[in-house]
């Protein structure tokens, strides 16, 4: 799973478009009449004098009769200022400037104009390329042999066209090198909504978040915005938690507080709570929270006082509250565990004990289709379960011949 954190940051910038003489080559970029356009937007909305900033150097509207050094300025010439003197300029010069540092324009038009205002969307997208912590020509370089990204079950290809534009290719990342026919390929983001509802068998998927993301499907060329979609609806809100938690504004409920404010059916998991400790919330975490259960790193606690003793999980996006999921088997739970224990006496073997435990793993962990017919030294294998439901069960299906309601003997 990719470390959330971004890089460091990569030092002052040299001149735009030009890469370190130890870094990598950078591709070469065209300016696009759009981002062109766009710079002069932004120079219209701007005071004379006040700079738009770029990688590298800024432009500005020139400054009628306030600097002597600068050639012309009237207010419809352009100030271009690169470390070193500034220089006044006409639109075409400025275009012709601004073709020379194309990669500089169009990243700042990228996340600007394409991408858009501040918050999870731009802040995901820039942290694809770690726009936060390399340069503009590390960027693009690595832009141009694509940058790869995990997020949950996806891989997420982040390439660059010769205008400087961004495409994304995502897929489930056990189809990482799978050429693209040989998949399903799609356009439309919302289409990732079939695709998330079962799983490889035909299982209806109730936890978006749960590790069991069907493959064999791909979208090969999605633009920013589209990637942001498509990634919200393989898994919703997993961006916005991200970047809330990132701006430390990551509000979280805990259980205590998400179970009292249950009614209706599930009002009942409130009465869970009345007993002494919280362990009941460790076997519901340890049950349903894990890693191998759901791609979320969990958060919330008993309460704000009380911590869990089990691992909230390292994904990168958070848990915020207990969700529907859990709710629902706490629900269960509830009702099961108001029961009274009761002694009930079998006799097993040593090596059928550990059976029993075998099978219970097996079935928690999900192995149990991993486990081959022949494979008769797994005691969840199917032939010894048989064996011992033959061995042990009577014809009503009691274990040992034991009823489980000692009325019914």
């Amino acid at each position: 799973m990719a470390d959330s954190t971004p890089g460091t940051d990569g030092g002052e910038a040299g001149e735009a478009g030009e890469a370190d003489d130890d870094g990598p080559e950078l591709s070469d970029v065209d300016l696009p009449s759009d981002a062109f356009d766009a710079v002069l937007d932004a120079l219209d909305d701007r005071d004379p004098g006040e700079p738009l900033q770029f990688e590298g150097f800024s432009v500005a509207r020139g400054t009628k009769g306030t600097d002597e050094d600068l050639p012309g300025g009237t207010p419809d010439e352009y100030v271009l200022a690169a470390g070193g003197r500034p220089t006044g300029m006409s639109e075409r010069d400025l275009h012709e400037a601004l073709a020379e540092r194309a990669p500089a324009v169009t990243d700042w038009y990228v996340f600007e104009r394409v991408v858009g205002e501040f918050g999870p969307r731009r802040a995901f997208l820039r942290w694809i390329e770690d726009a936060d912590g390399e340069t503009v020509a590390t960027r693009y370089a690595a832009l141009a042999e694509g940058i790869e990204r995990a997020w949950g079950e996806l891989k997420i290809t982040a390439t660059i066209t010769d205008r400087g534009e961004r495409r994304y290719d995502v897929r489930h990342a056990d189809d990482a090198g799978v050429p693209v026919d040989e998949l399903d390929a799609y356009e439309d983001p919302l289409d990732a909504r079939e695709l998330v509802t079962f799983d490889e068998k035909g299982r209806y998927r109730p936890l978006k978040t749960a590790p069991s993301l069907a493959g064999g499907w791909v979208f090969p060329d999605l633009g920013p915005r589209d990637l942001y979609e498509a990634v919200e609806t393989i898994y919703p809100a997993t961006v916005a938690n991200w970047h809330r938690e990132r701006e430390g504004e990551f509000d979280v409920t805990h259980w205590r507080e998400t179970m009292e404010r249950q009614s209706g059916i599930y009002g009942v998991v409130k009465t869970w709570d009345r007993g002494e400790g919280n362990e009941h919330v460790d076997w519901v975490a340890e049950a349903c929270c894990d890693d191998s259960q759901c791609l979320k790193r969990r958060e919330w606690e008993y309460d704000e006082e009380t911590d869990l003793d089990v691992d909230g999980g390292d994904g990168v996006f958070p848990c915020r509250e207990p969700c529907s999921v859990v709710v629902s088997a706490a629900r269960k739970w509830t009702r099961l565990e108001s029961e009274q224990p009761r002694t009930y006496e079998f006799e097993l073997t040593p090596s059928e004990k550990e059976q029993v435990e075998d099978i219970i793993d097996a079935v928690a962990d999900g192995r149990i289709d991993e486990i081959r017919e022949a494979d008769t030294k797994e005691g969840a294998n199917r032939y010894r379960t048989r064996f011992l439901r033959a061995k042990l069960f009577d014809d009503e299906g009691n274990l040992g011949g034991v009823p489980t309601d000692p009325d019914e003997e």
